[in-house]
Protein backbone atom coordinates (compact mmCIF):
# COMPACT_ATOMS: atom_id res chain seq x y z
CA UNK A 1 0.00 0.00 0.00
CA UNK A 2 1.72 3.29 -0.96
CA UNK A 3 2.04 6.42 1.78
CA UNK A 4 -0.23 8.22 -0.55
CA UNK A 5 -2.85 5.24 0.36
CA UNK A 6 -2.61 5.23 4.20
CA UNK A 7 -2.69 8.99 4.52
CA UNK A 8 -6.03 9.16 2.52
CA UNK A 9 -7.44 6.41 4.80
CA UNK A 10 -5.74 7.89 8.07
CA UNK A 11 -7.58 11.20 7.31
CA UNK A 12 -11.34 9.34 6.17
CA UNK A 13 -10.77 7.81 9.21
CA UNK A 14 -10.02 10.82 11.43
CA UNK A 15 -13.13 12.33 9.72
CA UNK A 16 -15.23 9.44 10.68
CA UNK A 17 -14.74 9.40 14.20
CA UNK A 18 -15.16 13.29 14.44
CA UNK A 19 -18.35 12.94 12.66
CA UNK A 20 -19.47 10.28 15.13
CA UNK A 21 -18.38 12.49 17.94
CA UNK A 22 -20.33 15.57 16.45
CA UNK A 23 -23.38 13.58 15.21
CA UNK A 24 -26.71 13.55 17.79
CA UNK A 25 -29.79 11.88 16.64
CA UNK A 26 -33.48 13.25 17.69
CA UNK A 27 -35.12 12.40 20.63
CA UNK A 28 -38.50 10.79 20.39
CA UNK A 29 -41.71 13.48 20.69
CA UNK A 30 -43.16 11.47 23.07
CA UNK A 31 -40.24 11.45 25.84
CA UNK A 32 -39.58 15.31 25.22
CA UNK A 33 -43.58 16.40 25.09
CA UNK A 34 -43.48 14.01 28.53
CA UNK A 35 -40.85 15.76 30.35
CA UNK A 36 -41.83 19.89 29.50
CA UNK A 37 -45.65 19.58 29.10
CA UNK A 38 -47.68 19.90 32.35
CA UNK A 39 -51.32 19.65 33.68
CA UNK A 40 -52.10 23.31 31.96
CA UNK A 41 -50.69 21.93 28.47
CA UNK A 42 -53.19 21.50 25.66
CA UNK A 43 -52.68 20.46 21.83
CA UNK A 44 -54.64 22.05 19.18
CA UNK A 45 -55.55 20.29 15.82
CA UNK A 46 -55.08 22.50 12.96
CA UNK A 47 -56.74 22.31 9.71
CA UNK A 48 -53.23 22.56 7.95
CA UNK A 49 -52.51 19.06 10.22
CA UNK A 50 -50.24 21.38 12.76
CA UNK A 51 -50.36 20.15 16.53
CA UNK A 52 -49.84 23.21 18.85
CA UNK A 53 -49.15 23.38 22.07
CA UNK A 54 -50.61 26.19 24.23
CA UNK A 55 -51.10 26.72 27.72
CA UNK A 56 -54.11 28.94 29.44
CA UNK A 57 -53.24 29.61 33.03
CA UNK A 58 -54.15 32.34 35.70
CA UNK A 59 -57.25 34.08 36.25
CA UNK A 60 -59.60 33.08 34.03
CA UNK A 61 -61.85 36.15 35.23
CA UNK A 62 -59.41 38.61 33.95
CA UNK A 63 -58.24 40.42 30.67
CA UNK A 64 -56.75 37.89 28.15
CA UNK A 65 -52.62 38.50 28.05
CA UNK A 66 -51.03 36.20 25.14
CA UNK A 67 -47.38 35.80 25.50
CA UNK A 68 -45.21 34.43 22.42
CA UNK A 69 -41.29 33.25 22.66
CA UNK A 70 -38.71 34.15 20.26
CA UNK A 71 -36.89 32.65 18.25
CA UNK A 72 -35.27 29.00 19.46
CA UNK A 73 -36.86 28.97 22.68
CA UNK A 74 -40.89 28.17 23.82
CA UNK A 75 -43.49 29.07 26.14
CA UNK A 76 -41.66 27.63 29.22
CA UNK A 77 -39.77 31.65 28.88
CA UNK A 78 -42.91 33.03 30.01
CA UNK A 79 -43.18 30.96 33.31
CA UNK A 80 -42.08 33.06 35.71
CA UNK A 81 -44.60 36.07 34.28
CA UNK A 82 -47.41 33.51 34.28
CA UNK A 83 -46.76 33.35 37.87
CA UNK A 84 -46.89 36.93 38.37
CA UNK A 85 -49.14 37.88 36.14
CA UNK A 86 -51.75 35.09 36.51
CA UNK A 87 -52.72 36.19 39.86
CA UNK A 88 -54.88 39.01 38.02
CA UNK A 89 -54.95 38.17 34.30
CA UNK A 90 -55.70 35.00 32.42
CA UNK A 91 -52.17 34.14 30.24
CA UNK A 92 -52.44 32.58 27.04
CA UNK A 93 -48.82 30.91 25.94
CA UNK A 94 -48.22 28.75 23.01
CA UNK A 95 -45.57 27.02 20.77
CA UNK A 96 -45.27 28.30 17.21
CA UNK A 97 -44.37 26.05 14.50
CA UNK A 98 -40.75 24.74 14.61
CA UNK A 99 -40.68 25.57 18.19
CA UNK A 100 -41.48 23.80 21.53
CA UNK A 101 -43.80 20.97 21.65
CA UNK A 102 -45.54 22.42 18.50
CA UNK A 103 -42.19 21.95 16.15
CA UNK A 104 -42.22 20.27 12.63
CA UNK A 105 -45.69 21.13 11.00
CA UNK A 106 -47.02 19.09 8.01
CA UNK A 107 -46.76 21.65 5.44
CA UNK A 108 -43.79 22.94 6.49
CA UNK A 109 -44.85 26.54 6.78
CA UNK A 110 -42.67 28.49 9.30
CA UNK A 111 -43.14 32.19 8.24
CA UNK A 112 -45.13 35.19 9.22
CA UNK A 113 -48.06 34.22 7.83
CA UNK A 114 -47.97 30.94 9.57
CA UNK A 115 -47.21 32.67 12.96
CA UNK A 116 -50.46 34.86 12.23
CA UNK A 117 -52.62 31.92 11.66
CA UNK A 118 -50.92 29.97 14.45
CA UNK A 119 -52.21 32.76 17.16
CA UNK A 120 -55.20 33.17 15.41
CA UNK A 121 -55.96 29.55 15.67
CA UNK A 122 -55.32 29.72 19.33
CA UNK A 123 -57.52 32.61 20.74
CA UNK A 124 -60.46 31.60 18.53
CA UNK A 125 -60.09 27.57 20.04
CA UNK A 126 -60.41 29.76 23.60
CA UNK A 127 -63.08 32.20 22.58
CA UNK A 128 -60.92 35.45 23.10
CA UNK A 129 -62.52 38.10 21.40
CA UNK A 130 -59.71 40.86 22.66
CA UNK A 131 -56.60 40.69 24.51
CA UNK A 132 -53.29 42.05 25.25
CA UNK A 133 -50.80 40.65 22.58
CA UNK A 134 -47.06 40.26 23.65
CA UNK A 135 -43.95 38.73 22.80
CA UNK A 136 -40.03 38.84 22.84
CA UNK A 137 -37.64 38.93 20.13
CA UNK A 138 -38.98 37.16 16.78
CA UNK A 139 -42.38 36.81 18.96
CA UNK A 140 -42.20 41.00 19.04
CA UNK A 141 -42.18 40.53 15.79
CA UNK A 142 -45.40 38.18 15.56
CA UNK A 143 -47.02 40.37 17.64
CA UNK A 144 -46.81 43.57 15.84
CA UNK A 145 -47.65 41.54 12.96
CA UNK A 146 -51.01 40.01 14.07
CA UNK A 147 -52.00 43.19 14.94
CA UNK A 148 -51.64 44.60 11.80
CA UNK A 149 -53.92 41.64 9.95
CA UNK A 150 -56.33 41.85 13.51
CA UNK A 151 -55.97 45.09 15.06
CA UNK A 152 -59.68 44.95 16.08
CA UNK A 153 -58.60 41.96 18.46
CA UNK A 154 -55.74 43.96 19.91
CA UNK A 155 -56.40 46.06 23.29
CA UNK A 156 -52.69 45.88 24.03
CA UNK A 157 -49.24 45.07 23.00
CA UNK A 158 -45.85 44.57 25.03
CA UNK A 159 -43.05 44.03 22.77
CA UNK A 160 -39.63 42.80 24.73
CA UNK A 161 -36.52 43.00 22.79
CA UNK A 162 -38.84 42.65 19.84
CA UNK A 163 -37.74 42.52 16.42
CA UNK A 164 -38.35 45.53 14.20
CA UNK A 165 -39.76 45.64 10.39
CA UNK A 166 -37.30 44.63 7.98
CA UNK A 167 -37.36 48.53 6.35
CA UNK A 168 -35.70 49.65 9.23
CA UNK A 169 -33.21 47.58 9.24
CA UNK A 170 -30.29 49.35 7.29
CA UNK A 171 -30.36 52.75 9.51
CA UNK A 172 -30.89 50.83 13.07
CA UNK A 173 -27.71 49.07 11.90
CA UNK A 174 -25.76 51.95 10.78
CA UNK A 175 -26.44 53.44 14.43
CA UNK A 176 -25.28 50.95 16.42
CA UNK A 177 -22.65 49.16 14.44
CA UNK A 178 -20.49 49.93 17.14
CA UNK A 179 -22.71 49.24 20.02
CA UNK A 180 -23.13 45.39 18.73
CA UNK A 181 -19.12 44.97 18.07
CA UNK A 182 -18.32 45.44 21.72
CA UNK A 183 -20.78 42.31 22.44
CA UNK A 184 -20.48 38.83 22.24
CA UNK A 185 -23.35 37.36 20.05
CA UNK A 186 -25.01 33.92 19.99
CA UNK A 187 -22.59 32.17 17.32
CA UNK A 188 -25.73 29.73 16.44
CA UNK A 189 -27.56 32.74 14.80
CA UNK A 190 -24.57 33.45 12.30
CA UNK A 191 -23.96 30.03 11.14
CA UNK A 192 -27.34 29.45 10.69
CA UNK A 193 -26.80 32.39 7.76
CA UNK A 194 -24.54 29.78 6.17
CA UNK A 195 -24.83 26.92 3.43
CA UNK A 196 -22.37 24.74 4.45
CA UNK A 197 -23.66 25.06 7.98
CA UNK A 198 -27.07 24.42 7.21
CA UNK A 199 -26.49 21.26 4.96
CA UNK A 200 -25.29 19.47 8.07
CA UNK A 201 -26.88 21.09 11.40
CA UNK A 202 -29.72 18.52 11.43
CA UNK A 203 -26.88 16.13 12.06
CA UNK A 204 -24.55 18.02 14.30
CA UNK A 205 -25.08 17.81 18.52
CA UNK A 206 -25.88 21.36 19.40
CA UNK A 207 -24.61 21.41 22.74
CA UNK A 208 -22.08 24.02 23.07
CA UNK A 209 -23.49 25.97 20.74
CA UNK A 210 -26.84 26.17 22.87
CA UNK A 211 -24.60 26.76 26.08
CA UNK A 212 -22.80 29.89 23.83
CA UNK A 213 -25.98 31.38 23.34
CA UNK A 214 -27.67 31.43 26.06
CA UNK A 215 -25.05 33.12 27.92
CA UNK A 216 -25.22 35.06 25.42
CA UNK A 217 -28.92 35.88 25.21
CA UNK A 218 -29.25 36.24 28.73
CA UNK A 219 -26.19 38.41 29.68
CA UNK A 220 -24.54 35.81 31.10
CA UNK A 221 -27.34 35.44 33.81
CA UNK A 222 -27.60 33.47 37.06
CA UNK A 223 -30.27 32.53 35.47
CA UNK A 224 -28.56 29.77 32.89
CA UNK A 225 -28.42 27.00 35.00
CA UNK A 226 -28.92 23.61 33.92
CA UNK A 227 -31.99 23.34 34.04
CA UNK A 228 -32.37 25.76 31.28
CA UNK A 229 -29.69 24.87 29.16
CA UNK A 230 -31.21 21.37 29.12
CA UNK A 231 -34.69 22.49 28.51
CA UNK A 232 -33.36 24.46 25.40
CA UNK A 233 -30.87 21.49 24.46
CA UNK A 234 -33.51 18.76 24.65
CA UNK A 235 -36.44 20.83 22.75
CA UNK A 236 -34.05 21.83 19.85
CA UNK A 237 -33.07 17.59 19.66
CA UNK A 238 -37.32 16.71 19.84
CA UNK A 239 -37.47 14.87 16.59
CA UNK A 240 -37.99 16.63 13.63
CA UNK A 241 -37.62 19.77 15.28
CA UNK A 242 -33.47 20.39 13.48
CA UNK A 243 -35.24 20.01 9.98
CA UNK A 244 -38.14 21.99 11.16
CA UNK A 245 -35.48 25.08 12.18
CA UNK A 246 -33.40 25.00 9.10
CA UNK A 247 -36.63 24.70 6.49
CA UNK A 248 -37.93 28.14 8.58
CA UNK A 249 -38.91 31.17 6.03
CA UNK A 250 -37.47 34.21 6.78
CA UNK A 251 -39.86 35.57 3.65
CA UNK A 252 -41.01 38.18 6.24
CA UNK A 253 -42.69 41.20 3.79
CA UNK A 254 -40.00 44.21 3.20
CA UNK A 255 -43.22 45.96 1.57
CA UNK A 256 -43.45 49.24 3.98
CA UNK A 257 -47.15 49.58 3.54
CA UNK A 258 -47.15 46.20 5.22
CA UNK A 259 -45.02 46.94 7.95
CA UNK A 260 -46.64 50.70 8.87
CA UNK A 261 -46.91 50.41 12.76
CA UNK A 262 -48.38 54.27 12.72
CA UNK A 263 -51.54 52.91 12.11
CA UNK A 264 -50.87 50.78 15.25
CA UNK A 265 -52.28 52.83 17.99
CA UNK A 266 -53.24 50.47 20.68
CA UNK A 267 -51.64 51.29 23.79
CA UNK A 268 -47.88 49.35 23.89
CA UNK A 269 -45.29 48.73 26.08
CA UNK A 270 -41.71 48.54 24.75
CA UNK A 271 -39.27 46.75 27.12
CA UNK A 272 -35.68 46.41 26.23
CA UNK A 273 -32.62 45.18 28.42
CA UNK A 274 -29.66 47.13 27.14
CA UNK A 275 -27.06 44.47 27.42
CA UNK A 276 -29.45 42.64 24.67
CA UNK A 277 -26.57 41.10 22.21
CA UNK A 278 -29.08 40.16 19.73
CA UNK A 279 -31.41 43.56 18.93
CA UNK A 280 -29.26 46.93 20.02
CA UNK A 281 -31.65 48.86 22.87
CA UNK A 282 -32.10 52.00 19.91
CA UNK A 283 -34.40 49.69 18.61
CA UNK A 284 -36.75 50.34 21.41
CA UNK A 285 -36.39 54.61 20.42
CA UNK A 286 -37.29 53.35 17.04
CA UNK A 287 -40.28 51.91 18.65
CA UNK A 288 -41.34 54.81 20.30
CA UNK A 289 -40.67 57.21 17.18
CA UNK A 290 -43.08 54.92 14.85
CA UNK A 291 -46.01 53.43 17.52
CA UNK A 292 -48.34 56.63 18.27
CA UNK A 293 -49.17 55.37 21.72
CA UNK A 294 -46.01 53.91 23.20
CA UNK A 295 -44.00 53.75 26.98
CA UNK A 296 -40.49 52.43 26.87
CA UNK A 297 -38.45 50.71 29.67
CA UNK A 298 -35.03 50.19 29.80
CA UNK A 299 -32.99 47.86 31.97
CA UNK A 300 -29.57 48.99 31.96
CA UNK A 301 -28.26 45.77 33.42
CA UNK A 302 -30.61 43.43 31.81
CA UNK A 303 -30.28 41.36 28.07
CA UNK A 304 -32.09 39.87 25.30
CA UNK A 305 -34.23 38.08 28.13
CA UNK A 306 -35.82 40.27 31.08
CA UNK A 307 -39.22 38.37 31.23
CA UNK A 308 -36.32 35.49 32.84
CA UNK A 309 -33.50 37.82 33.64
CA UNK A 310 -35.59 39.61 35.89
CA UNK A 311 -39.11 38.12 36.56
CA UNK A 312 -40.50 40.27 39.00
CA UNK A 313 -38.96 43.73 38.10
CA UNK A 314 -40.03 42.81 34.68
CA UNK A 315 -43.37 41.66 35.28
CA UNK A 316 -44.02 44.84 37.81
CA UNK A 317 -43.68 47.09 34.44
CA UNK A 318 -46.20 45.10 32.81
CA UNK A 319 -48.81 44.87 36.04
CA UNK A 320 -48.54 48.93 36.01
CA UNK A 321 -48.95 49.03 31.94
CA UNK A 322 -52.02 46.97 32.40
CA UNK A 323 -53.67 49.01 35.23
CA UNK A 324 -53.19 52.23 32.68
CA UNK A 325 -55.07 50.68 30.16
CA UNK A 326 -58.97 52.43 29.61
CA UNK A 327 -61.60 50.60 31.81
CA UNK A 328 -62.57 47.59 31.00
CA UNK A 329 -59.98 46.52 28.85
CA UNK A 330 -57.74 45.60 32.19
Amino acid sequence: MTRTRWILLAITGLLVLLVSMLFRGDLPAAEVDAKYSNDASRFLSMANGARVHYRDEGNADGTAVVLIHGAMASLHTWEPWVAILGQKYRVITLDLPAHGLTGQVPEGAYGADAFTETIHAVVNELGVERFVLGGNSMGGGATWRYALAHPERIQAMILVCSVAPGSWRQSTTEETATDESERSTPIAFSLLRQGWFRAIARYLDPAPLVEQGLLSAYNNSPVVNQALIDRYYELSLRAGTRAAILNRSNSYSRDPALEDLSVLDQPTLVMWGAQDSLIPVSVADQFAKRLPNTQVVVYEDLGHIPMEEDPQRSAAAVLNFLTQLPAGDN
